[in-house]
């Protein structure tokens, strides 16, 4: 994955020596430490505080210009170097080479004809690096006692690559030097790239991710020069900002869950020459094969010889793909926009609702999401709709009322309406609630299409303004779905169109329906994660079912709310706090809620929450590979699983 625009040469060496004092840096980064774990700002002062956040760090990063480890050349002039690596280690290279695809950057090309559900491309253990190699590296000192990095996988994994870019005697070199110099997520934008998301529903997740960075940078520039186990490692003179921005997007747009060797729990990992591929619509092709040890991809679809190779990264929304991946997918089918809904509590019948809702399995307050497709909405979401705008009789018959438990069952399919006034309500209030939203932007759609027709636009900014659009366009289809909807039942309720009745024989029809029922959710928690929930790697146990099989599916997923969108970035509003004991000994440190330095790596790398994973896995529900997740012991090869979030570099 590459960006032809974007490929940057790198100089040798740690560069000159920037004309700051030891003391001054540390003060700088105790401040932007301190500002960084401050109370959460009030609604509204959000991007008063990203501002604040971004001139301290912009500070630092004056002081610390030249002091980077790079490389001498061009990303491309090393190419061959990894092919030839990745050879002599075992991997797969006779049916495909790097090459440059335009505006997709750089990717894979058949170099013969590949066959669909061909294994083309394994990649064996020891060509990844993972928190396992990390522990057993330079590293290991300082894993063993800091608690950030045993609670959380990707940091770890991003200090690992750091440490390992900066061994000129390092095994992964020639995987790290092809890795892009910087990348297009928003943690890149310009200041006044990143106005063009103001409004927009990605915005606060952009934030979010911009100051957990910034935190996790003060945090760790701290540990590396005052911890006694940190004396090691090779980045106490080069450990600047634009180090870390870059350590952690590498890990974030390209990290995924892989089984440890012994099948026991799961560990993350950087897969070298596989990441290259680009993303297309289709199905997970790509699992892990414990048996030989290796991770392995089959061809998604018959390729000719000189055809781009492409994998399917999972069900993304183009919010997810632009803020964790840095590229805007222009065919998005699953394409959604987030929406916020629940029960008000201080409503007359909230506690009916609330138990209707329940016996769903479903929260009386959630996020939800509207999607690109029609209808825009999801078996879940119409569950939901129908409870909320319930009459008290209506409530009634499905709490007490005949056959009520079993009418549970239909509140997420279309067949079963449970009145036409109801289901007037319902898309009445659909339609007035994507109307509300959508005037919460600055721009109308005509004006963000006129914008992106200006040649001088820079690359950010279409991608900002390109996600700014499909939300709008989202929304915009949602009003016409709800407007279509609601007159259509008008006029069922006026021509006296008798209501189709719910019958127990009726429950084969459930089975074709839009609608998997009973509808069993989880409560998408709109807090930050305990640290409990991070914490829990070490505690993950093998399904003994699962270890029948020899060949294990990766593990994988992302972690999902109602209808399929990612869930709250954890640990946006934690906070590190220092006592003035651990201000002189950062080995006693603790903090107060360490999830806070997560970055939403986990949540938005191509892997889920350690709190989500089971083992051995089925797809994801809303992956179009779920159905085949269900047989175990299926060969990997043919088991499409779920590799999340790669990136355009």
């Amino acid at each position: 994955m590459g960006k032809k625009s974007r490929v940057k040469t790198q100089k040798s060496g740690t560069g000159a020596t920037a004309a700051v004092s030891p003391k001054e840096m540390m003060n700088l980064i105790s401040e932007l430490l301190q500002k960084c774990s401050s109370t959460a700002p009030s609604p509204g002062k959000e991007w008063e505080e990203y501002i604040q956040i971004r001139a301290l760090v912009e500070k630092i990063r004056k002081k610390q210009k030249g002091m980077s480890v790079s490389f001498e050349g061009t990303r491309e002039e090393f190419f061959s170097e990894l092919m030839a690596w990745a050879t002599e280690c075992g991997a797969s290279c006779d049916c495909f080479e790097i090459s440059n695809f335009a505006d997709e950057g750089y990717g894979l090309k058949a170099i013969r004809d590949i066959k669909a559900e061909e294994l083309f491309l394994w990649v064996p253990r020891k060509m990844l690096m993972t928190v396992e190699s990390a522990k057993n590296s330079v590293l290991g000192p300082l894993y063993s006692q800091d608690r950030i990095l045993q609670a959380m996988g990707n940091v770890t994994l991003a200090i690992h690559l750091l440490c390992e870019r900066a061994n000129p005697s390092s095994p992964w070199l020639p995987y790290i030097k092809t890795l892009p110099a910087d990348y297009d997520t928003p943690l890149y934008f310009e200041e006044d790239e990143v106005r063009h998301l103001l409004a927009t529903q990605a915005i606060q997740d952009v934030l979010s991710q911009y100051k957990n960075t910034a935190r996790q940078y003060a945090y760790f520039y701290k540990v590396i020069h005052t911890h006694p186990n940190a004396s090691k490692l090779p980045l106490k003179d080069a450990f600047t900002f634009d180090d870390y921005r870059w350590a952690v997007s590498s890990v974030m747009t390209r990290q995924n869950q892989i089984p440890t060797a012994d099948g026991s729990r799961v560990t993350l990992a950087l897969i070298p020459l596989w990441d290259m591929c680009n993303h297309t619509n289709g199905l997970i092709t790509t699992g892990y094969n414990l048996e030989d040890d290796r991770c392995e991809c089959v061809a998604l679809k018959d390729y000719k010889e000189a055809e781009q190779i492409y994998i399917f990264y999972g069900t993304r929304s183009n919010a997810e793909f632009v803020i964790h991946n840095g590229f805007f997918f222009e065919d998005n089918a699953h394409d959604r926009v987030k929406i916020k809904l629940g029960v008000s509590k201080s409503e007359r019948l909230y506690a009916m609702k609330a138990e209707v809702l329940a016996r769903a399995g479903i929260p009386a307050s959630s996020i939800f999401a509207l999607h690109c497709s029609e209808p825009p909405i999801s078996a879940q979401l119409l569950a939901f709709l129908r409870v909320f705008c319930m009459t008290e009789e209506e409530l009634r018959d499905y709490l007490v009322g005949d056959h009520a438990i079993n009418k549970i069952f239909t509140l997420g399919n279309t067949e079963f309406p449970v009145s036409w006034e109801n289901e007037i309500k319902l898309w009445t209030f659909l339609e007035t609630r994507a109307a509300l939203l959508l005037k919460t932007y600055k721009t109308t759609s005509e004006e963000d299409r006129s914008m992106l027709e200006k040649p001088d636009l820079s690359l950010h900014s279409r991608i900002a303004i390109k996600l700014r659009l499909a939300e709008k366009e989202i929304l915009e289809r949602a009003v016409s779905c709800g407007r279509a909807k609601r007159l259509h039942f008008q006029k069922q309720l006026d021509e006296g169109i008798p209501l189709p009745l719910y019958e127990e024989s009726d429950i084969a029809l459930l089975e074709n329906a839009d609608a998997k029922l009973p509808i069993i959710l989880r409560k998408l928690e709109e807090e930050d994660e305990h640290v409990q929930e991070e914490m829990s790697l070490a505690q993950i146990k093998p399904d003994a079912a699962g270890l029948d099989s020899s060949k294990t599916p990766v593990l994988n997923g992302q972690c999902k709310d109602l209808n399929g969108t990612q869930e709250d970035p954890p640990g946006s509003d934690a906070v590190v706090k220092e006592s003035e004991a651990e201000k002189h000994d950062p080995s006693t440190k603790r903090t107060e809620d360490i999830s806070g330095l997560d970055l939403q790596l986990e949540a938005y790398g191509r892997s889920p929450p350690i709190s989500s994973v089971s083992f051995p896995p089925a797809a994801s529900e809303s992956s179009p590979a779920s159905a085949q997740g269900e047989e175990a012991g299926r060969d990997t090869r043919s088991f499409l699983m779920d590799f999340h979030n790669k990136t355009r570099d």
